[in-house]
């Protein structure tokens, strides 16, 4: 691992940088999974646990009914999704795509991370409405977490191929 120094406000700071191989990211459709719920939640990386008045600030300003995927809703957006991918040069390893989330496990491919799910979410979208789909579908923001070596990759290939059967 390579250790880069950054000199701060008279503090310093040490980062580790390790190649990344692998992104897990997760994202919600639009109001099924609100930051405050009792099964908590993700923000800016870090879980947190329940807020009830955040959660009913959060019910309250929703502008759009609650997203709930079928089975043929979650197909259509598994296949574009893939075809996308396929077209960012980016290896799909695992992919769930539930009635209220999507897990996704991505290979590395160099390009930005954020860049490459708003395309996902994107292309999903506009198929969707293809399909007939019509209002909001995904909330806004997504969660990773980066994979760094083969042992964690296949963890969270793991934890993903369970996760879809469970849907």
């Amino acid at each position: 691992m390579k250790k880069y120094y950054e000199i701060k406000d008279t503090r310093v700071r040490i980062s580790y940088m390790a190649k990344t191989i692998g992104y897990f990211v997760t994202w919600t459709t639009y109001g099924a999974w609100l930051q405050g719920d009792k099964r908590g939640y993700v923000k800016k990386g870090e879980v947190l646990g329940e807020n009830k008045s955040l959660y009913n600030i959060n019910k309250i300003t929703q502008t759009s009914e609650s997203i709930r995927l079928g089975k043929k809703e979650r197909k259509i957006i598994s296949q574009a999704i893939s075809k996308r991918a396929k077209e960012l040069d980016q290896a799909v390893l695992s992919i769930a795509v539930c009635s209220n989330h999507v897990h996704i496990l991505l290979g590395y491919n160099g390009k930005p991370i954020e860049d490459c799910i708003r395309q996902y979410k994107t292309a999903s979208y506009y198929t969707l409405r293809e399909n007939g789909f019509n209002g909001k579908l995904w909330t806004r923001g997504y969660d990773v977490r980066y994979c760094f070596d083969e042992k964690e990759l296949q963890s969270r290939i793991e934890y993903v191929s369970r996760h879809g059967e469970e849907k």
